[in-house]
């Protein structure tokens, strides 16, 4: 296989992130060596998460087997996942925004025709829901375990408490058409084709503002794992609470 240099869209600053507690691990379960250090490491699972490269090009790129690269990349995932803030932690830092935006996003996977849980009407594609909130500005401040995609978003925000904690709080909270019906605090624009002068409005200032959180959505797909996941589906939330936390490290 040949090989050549390569480059990723990230700042130092993330890379210097993941080290850090890449070494703290290894600190604490008393790693001695490996064929890797933690900054190195931390370059593999950083290719890994923002460029989607696979683990046989990982393996010839730093010179380590492919099963050698599976370890350390799931270690690194794990490592960011556990700390990724929860809805309870969450709802701290978002209780002080003005609003919040909440939106849901399908990320595709690779199943066929037979698993249906995961294959979503609405998208014509097999994939996972995330439910994700953001603030005025369009930043990622939470996301959700991520579903089959046969889940409406409707049902994962109840499923997950979303709409019960922003009521708890008593923050406004913009969403789209999908959660007509939410209730609590939750703001949604007029159904219907044939709607009256100030209802149609509503509904354009309402897109306005909504418009902003599709920023983070395209943010998440800036890493391009999560444009086709090949993994197993019960290793996708740690996936993205990594992207989530590498993302919030980085800004």
């Amino acid at each position: 296989m040949l090989v050549y240099p390569s480059a990723i869209d990230l700042s130092s600053r993330t890379l210097r992130y993941l080290s850090r507690q890449l070494a703290a691990r290894q600190r604490e379960i008393g790693t001695r060596w490996r064929r890797l250090t933690p900054r190195r490491q931390a370059l593999l699972a950083l290719a890994h998460l923002r460029c989607g490269d696979t683990y046989a090009q990982l393996a010839a790129g730093f010179g380590i087997g492919i099963a050698t690269v599976f370890r350390y990349i799931r270690e690194a995932v794990r490592v960011l996942a556990a700390l990724a803030p929860t809805l309870t932690e969450a709802m701290r830092t978002i209780r002080e925004k003005a609003f919040v935006i909440l939106d849901g996003t399908l990320l595709p996977i690779d199943r066929i025709a037979a698993d249906t849980p995961y294959y979503s009407g609405k998208h014509k594609r097999h994939g996972m829901n995330v439910q994700v909130l953001t603030d005025p500005f369009g930043r990622l401040l939470w996301a959700s375990a991520a579903l089959p995609g046969s889940t409406h978003d409707l049902t994962a925000a109840r499923h997950h408490g979303i709409i019960e904690a922003l009521t708890t709080v008593g923050l406004k909270c913009w969403a789209d058409k999908a959660y007509q019906g939410a209730g609590g605090t939750i703001r949604v624009p007029f159904r219907g084709r044939r709607l009256k002068r100030w209802k149609r409005r509503h509904n354009t200032s309402h897109a306005k503002i909504r418009c902003v959180g599709e920023q983070a959505m395209a943010t998440l797909k800036g890493w391009r794992l999560l444009r086709k996941l090949r993994c197993s589906t019960n290793r996708i939330t740690d996936i993205v609470k990594a992207v989530l936390v590498l993302h919030q490290a980085s800004t």
